[in-house]
């Protein structure tokens, strides 16, 4: 790496892995939870996996300004917005949507950091989605650097490949929640098809997932897939039943969930196992991304 500050080095330790003990679990499936929501207060799990080696790329070329994307309520941009101050780096986050009347909890912080926050139409924003490489966005002045939404980029793969090589136990199945995919690529990538993969899709019409995980990919793998049965309706949406299963999680386990991504997966994921989706003796382990963040943004959790 080619930084050093003090709130890097405190997040560069391997997170926990723990086994889930539940009697809602079979005694014969083994549920264990790598928890890189622990990483950092702030810049935790997938979000800092993700920025690890686009920081260093971002150093290695001297560019001074990090520009982004994302919603008002994004762990990406939460997350960018905060190693650029840490870092002394600009930040620019274009928002999807018209600005509001207040700002969200999230984008007060991004702002509080130092963020410059540039609201877009919806319409402007997905044309924003065909850039993906760091010098893509049409504009882009000298020292400027872009990451494209969720830090959707190869360097990305790199940091998300330490989550596995930290796992250091055998393991049949390795789950994890998708918004981009960029974490799910990483991950099937690092295990060169070695164990299964599976995703939980936190969006709703999600089949564009696939094409997007099969173009960050350097070869084809067949050893995973994307379930998308538990979106809840679509990204950020929740029901009562989900609220009320992530309330009894974390009541049970004392591990705070968040309703976007990690709830999802584990609801779903206790329900596959209810339903005998897993063989008997298998060995799940499931990645809390973090983005706990964005609890703000639900009132009932």
């Amino acid at each position: 790496m080619h930084f050093d500050q003090p709130f890097l080095k405190s997040i560069l330790q391997p997170s926990p892995l723990i086994r889930v003990i539940d009697a809602e679990l079979p005694e014969d499936i083994e549920l264990w939870i790598k928890r890189d929501d622990k990483l950092h207060p702030i810049i935790s799990g997938n979000k800092w996996r993700k920025l690890k080696f686009i920081l260093d790329h971002v150093f290695a070329l001297r560019s001074d300004t990090l520009i982004s994307m994302g919603g008002a309520y994004s762990n990406h941009l939460h997350a960018l917005a905060y190693a650029g101050k840490a870092l002394g780096l600009k930040t620019i986050g274009f928002i999807r949507g018209e600005q509001p009347p207040e700002l969200s909890p999230t984008l007060h912080d991004c702002r509080s950091w130092g963020m410059e926050l540039r609201f877009v139409s919806r319409t402007d924003y997905r044309l924003l989605r065909h850039y993906r490489e760091p010098f893509d966005l049409p504009g882009i002045r000298t020292g400027q650097y872009w990451l494209p939404e969720g830090g959707a980029q190869s360097f990305a793969l790199k940091g998300v490949a330490e989550l596995v090589e930290e796992i250091g136990m055998p393991f049949d199945v390795l789950c994890l929640p998708c918004g981009t995919g960029t974490t799910l690529a990483g991950c099937i990538a690092a295990l060169d098809g070695a164990q299964k993969v599976l995703g939980f899709a936190a969006l709703k019409n999600a089949d564009f997932l696939i094409a997007d995980v099969e173009k960050l990919l350097l070869k084809p793998y067949t050893n995973w897939r994307i379930n998308q049965d538990y979106h809840f309706g679509g990204f950020a949406k929740t029901t009562p039943e989900l609220i009320e299963f992530i309330r009894a999680f974390e009541l049970a386990q004392q591990i705070p969930l968040e309703p976007v991504y990690t709830g999802k997966m584990l609801y779903g994921l206790y329900d596959m196992i209810s339903k005998g989706y897993f063989e008997p003796g298998q060995r799940i382990v499931a990645v809390h991304t973090g983005g706990l963040q964005g609890r703000r943004g639900f009132n009932n959790t």
